[in-house]
């Protein structure tokens, strides 16, 4: 099958099994908690942290090659996530901003791809962590054209994995290590170097569950 064909799959797998870009996200459906004795949300533990809303883009490039997702890998001297693997995306505003607005709004800020160079095609399920935020992750076509230009004060590096290499089940594997006191549970997909792990890897799980499972 020829690099076309199989684009064109992807395309109509991924409008048919994705939410609509807009509408409510409702309650997160996938967590931190999933392999933490967990539900609908974080672990008891981490209960009474302050929950705020934040949105995502896996930025999904299609052109020159097979399929691959875009990812940042977070700067070192950031106070949370420090250095750890991540989804353009953040927090949004408190003043009738949208997910979808606020998502395509933090792809510019951190890593310099402009509205004009992407298409929101859906929504996948909202993701709890356990240090309160409730993620609403969508995937973007990154069209032809585009100019990278990390933001250094967010982000220390951009780059790219094959799509293939995320959705395949053989990758998510599960881990463990201590935080806070406690045995924390996590996937992770580590990939030539990079270690994707945690809500990342997370809500790459729930796109695979959505579009294969």
């Amino acid at each position: 099958m020829t690099a076309a064909p199989q684009t064109a799959a992807l395309l109509d797998r991924l409008r048919e099994r994705l939410d609509p870009v807009e509408g409510p996200t409702g309650l997160p459906r996938f967590g931190d908690a999933d392999l933490n004795g967990g539900a609908a949300g974080v672990p008891a533990t981490f209960a009474d942290v302050e929950i705020r809303t934040a949105a995502v883009v896996a930025p999904l490039i299609l052109h020159d090659g097979p399929p691959r997702l875009l990812l940042t890998e977070r700067a070192s001297h950031l106070p949370r996530h420090a250095g750890q693997v991540a989804f353009p995306g953040g927090r949004i505003d408190d003043n009738g901003e949208t997910a979808a607005q606020a998502a395509v709004r933090e792809l510019e800020e951190e890593v310099g791809i402009s509205p004009a160079h992407v298409e929101l095609i859906g929504r996948f399920d909202a993701y709890a962590t356990v240090t309160g935020y409730h993620v609403t992750p969508f995937v973007g076509v990154i069209k032809p054209g585009y100019v990278v230009r990390p933001d250094p004060g967010e982000v220390a590096d951009v780059f790219e994995t094959p799509f293939d290499f995320l959705m395949d089940p053989a990758n998510h594997q599960r881990q463990s290590r201590e935080w806070q006191g406690h045995v924390r549970h996590f996937y992770a997909m580590p990939w030539q170097g990079r270690y994707i792990w945690g809500a990342t890897a997370g809500m790459l799980k729930s796109l695979h569950d959505r579009l294969y499972g």
